[in-house]
């Protein structure tokens, strides 16, 4: 065995965690606080244009501060999160919202799969634990979970469980393989990501856990989760309409000849 090889088998594992905040100023403590401080590296808050002081907020509570002047979306603020955290040659990236919503205290659970395990992208699901209706959640958006998510899978060929939950987390490795800038900056951007994860056949791992419905928390409003789904749904027209080869997509081709 090389030196080289010795010196990266002891290489200590680098581990952020990028969380996109938009005017979460009274949670985004809570937030920061409850993430398990012994293995994460750093926490990079994007704040996505907020009003309430958001952003000193969460560098009082020891977290870099990612600033975009103007909102960007929800995709557009993962995105500088997780240039930052490749800039920093992360082996693990971690996605945690700034409102509370996802236990933050699972998170070793994600680093766990990319770490130990070799995943590439980990999806959270609240669909494993048959609690989400006692934590909550809608039933306007439990049902239409269940169904689109089967839907999804079969466009796919993926066997995810929950395809609209939030928490996530991916390798550097892989993250580095994405072509970020041409990704949605909208709520769909998440969506994105698995089609890439799909393109790159990708080891996709699932991790069940609870979710909070409550007044702090913030959800999609309704009218707006009907439009994220219906954007859904055209971009996996868009890959499926590509891998049957009927209608070739640039974005895809990119991404194969990228890996």
């Amino acid at each position: 065995m090389s030196n080289n090889q010795t010196d990266s088998q002891q290489k200590p594992h680098r581990v952020v965690v990028v969380m996109p905040a938009y005017n979460v100023a009274p949670v985004v403590r809570k937030a920061i606080e409850s993430l398990p401080p012994n293995i994460i590296n750093e926490i990079y808050v994007i704040d996505d244009g907020s009003h309430d002081g958001t952003a000193e907020v969460a560098e009082a509570a020891g977290a870099t501060v990612i600033t975009h002047p103007k909102n960007r979306g929800y995709g557009g603020a993962q995105k500088s999160g997780y240039l930052a955290a490749i800039a920093s040659d992360a082996d693990a990236v971690v996605l945690v919202h700034g409102d509370n919503q996802y236990d933050p205290s699972y998170a070793p659970e994600f680093i766990r799969k990319i770490l130990e395990e070799g995943c590439d992208i980990v999806a959270g699901t609240r669909m494993v634990l048959g609690d989400a209706l006692k934590n909550n959640m809608p039933i306007w958006k439990y049902y239409p979970i269940r169904a689109t998510t089967f839907i999804q899978n079969l466009m796919l060929g993926t066997s995810i469980t929950d395809y609209h939950d939030g928490y996530r987390a991916y390798s550097g490795a892989f993250l580095k393989s994405v072509p970020l800038d041409r990704i949605s900056n909208r709520f769909d951007f998440d969506f994105d990501m698995m089609i890439q994860g799909v393109v790159y056949q990708a080891k996709i791992g699932e991790v069940p856990h609870p979710t909070r419905y409550s007044d702090e928390n913030s959800q999609l409003p309704f009218d707006k989760a009907v439009a994220c789904q219906l954007t859904i749904f055209k971009s996996a027209f868009k890959f499926l309409l590509h891998r049957m080869g009927l209608r070739r997509n640039a974005l895809y081709e990119q991404a194969r000849k990228a890996g």
